[in-house]
């Protein structure tokens, strides 16, 4: 009887721990079961090559950037190279790309009939026609552009260069500096020494720490000495406050401020303007950015609130920054996947907006409106916009005695009927404002003009 029980006893044991088990999987499988059957050993979604044969990538307006099923990207070269990071390579180096980022979702995994029905069709949130603007605006050279609605948060354009035609990749060899970093999307995954565009954050720390910020005068005679060291500007910009040293950009009165409010509220700014943190677009994770709080009165913390010493930004960071302020202080991230649908068209999903309220001062937010308003009618030009009411701020930021500077642009069009963030660096591009400044222009009339 004893040795009945202990059997008795063994097979609840067992049947619960069967049940436990089975009740895991099936948990495991309804959740993470999309991830596993995007396995690259799936063969019913990938051939022997590795490559995915289930699904397609498109754009907002229905523009096929690749069929996996025939292995076939646009039929136009300059959108296939203008897409090439948004969509990805065949042999699968750009991580960042649609074709693995979002294979799951092309996958079609469905949890009762698994991938049997047929991949699905991704949509992304860009405009290839715009993402072609963009290319053709950078004329070859090495950078990256962003524009998305910060409303909505839809992400229309995003370029990253160099790349290259995915339908006939180069053989790139070792040292060849046309590739440079071609796998990397410079726009989602790079940092970069900001310049001058950084000194929207040291303006902001200022606003909200010192309380004579508007009252305040300097004369810059093109260069001041702080901690033994020169500060030094492109030109004395003479008798100014707040509002004109932005404008002018003038690196002595902003080295100034860095050193007064200190590396701990420069640091806490930098964080609070999200330049430190490493957003998620739809899923995919963007380069963090870094700040160091040099030693207290030091030249190097002055050059720190210029956007100079060891100042990194990530490009998408700083377009959503942009984006906040334009919001007057809500944050909207940036997303790449619009919707997702079955090969008959039935809506299966879609990505919605996340709206992250409060992160900055709503009063904040709209004096620096004002203040990059400025700078556009009195000092980029309103002409090169047209009627656009662009709000920006250009850097110039100095990357090595032997180089040029790279080119900052970014800001964002304060108008409700174009709700647009956007931002463009030019690598060793010059002036900020020249180079990095007409590829915006260039991209903002594109967009305007296709009713975004």
């Amino acid at each position: 009887m004893k040795q009945v029980k202990r059997r008795t006893w063994f097979c609840l044991v067992f049947t619960a721990l069967l049940t436990l088990g089975i009740l895991l999987f099936l948990a495991r499988y309804f959740t993470i079961g999309g991830d596993w059957a995007s396995f690259s050993a799936n063969k019913h979604i990938y051939d022997k090559s590795g490559q995915l044969i289930s699904g397609a990538v498109l754009d907002r307006t229905g523009t096929v950037l690749y069929d996996a099923a025939s292995g076939a990207y646009s039929d136009d070269k300059i959108i296939r190279q203008a897409t090439l990071h948004a969509v990805g390579d065949r042999a699968g180096n750009i991580a960042t790309g649609a074709r693995q980022a979002f294979s799951e979702q092309l996958s079609g995994f469905n949890p009762i009939l698994g991938t049997t029905a047929g991949g699905h069709n991704v949509y992304l949130t860009l405009d290839a026609d715009l993402n072609r603007t963009a290319y053709e605006a950078l004329n070859g050279r090495k950078g990256a552009v962003g524009v998305y609605n910060y409303k909505t948060g839809e992400l229309l354009c995003m370029v990253s260069t160099p790349t290259f035609d995915p339908e006939n990749p180069p053989e790139i060899q070792d040292g060849d500096s046309r590739y440079e970093g071609v796998y990397l999307n410079r726009f989602l995954s790079a940092t970069y020494t900001p310049g001058s565009v950084f000194k929207l954050v040291t303006t902001m720390a200022a606003i909200e720490t010192l309380n004579d910020y508007e009252s305040r005068t300097y004369t810059c005679t093109g260069s001041t000495e702080i901690g033994g060291q020169t500060i030094t500007c492109p030109s004395a910009h003479g008798d100014m406050d707040i509002y004109g040293a932005l404008a002018n950009s003038c690196n002595c009165f902003y080295a100034q401020l860095a050193v007064e409010m200190g590396g701990k509220t420069m640091w806490q700014y930098a964080k609070k303007a999200g330049l430190l943190d490493s957003l998620s677009v739809s899923g995919i994770s963007t380069a963090a950015g870094s700040f160091t709080a040099a030693a207290e009165g030091s030249a190097d913390l002055g050059w720190s609130g210029v956007g100079q010493y060891n100042d990194l930004v990530n490009p998408c960071a700083m377009m959503t920054l942009c984006g906040t302020i334009a919001n007057r202080g809500t944050q909207v991230p940036p997303r790449l996947l619009l919707k997702e649908t079955t090969a008959a068209g039935l809506r299966t999903g879609h990505s919605r907006a996340e709206k992250h309220s409060g992160t900055l001062s709503s009063d904040t937010c709209a004096l620096l409106a004002s203040m990059m308003r400025r700078n556009v009618t009195e000092h980029y030009g309103q002409s090169s916009f047209g009627s656009l009411a662009v709000c920006a701020k250009s850097g110039t930021a100095e990357v090595g005695s032997d180089a040029r500077p790279h080119s900052w642009f970014t800001g964002f069009v304060d108008d409700a009927d174009h709700p647009l963030a956007f931002v463009v660096v030019v690598e060793n591009g010059g002036s900020g404002a020249s180079a990095a400044g007409s590829v915006a222009a260039k991209v903002l009339t594109a967009a305007a003009e296709a009713g975004y």
